[in-house]
């Protein structure tokens, strides 16, 4: 989870657009699973991206009657609008004025939630 301004400094060829906190991503339980992040990043000039990121197929299960956290997405934006949905562990050229949206999964919540 590098700073804004360190990812920028290191890297003059992007721009981190959004960096927020994923809402609503953890699953419910009498523990809460951890909300994931949403990082979106355009890119200024030609590069190659590799992306190696886990639980895009299958959601963080939930333990003890908790539920399931939502799954991450990978997704290419290209300049032209057209949308990619990316696979887990993938390499790809991308253009100046493409965006990837990199979701995080959230975490499994634990316990039953008891209701009242």
């Amino acid at each position: 989870a590098t700073d804004p301004e360190i990812l920028e400094f290191r890297y003059p060829e992007i721009r981190l657009e959004r960096y927020a906190i994923r809402k609503g991503s953890g699953g419910s339980g009498k523990f809460n699973g951890g909300d994931g992040t949403i990082r979106e990043v355009r890119f200024l000039k030609k590069r190659k991206v590799t992306i190696l990121s886990e639980r895009r197929k299958y959601q963080p299960y939930g333990m003890a009657g908790g539920k399931s956290g939502k799954a991450g997405k990978n997704r290419l934006i290209k300049a032209s609008g057209k949308k990619l949905l990316l696979k887990g562990k993938v390499d790809k050229i991308v253009k100046p004025g493409d965006r990837i949206i990199i979701k995080t999964p959230g975490g499994g919540g634990y316990g039953f939630k008891k209701l009242i």
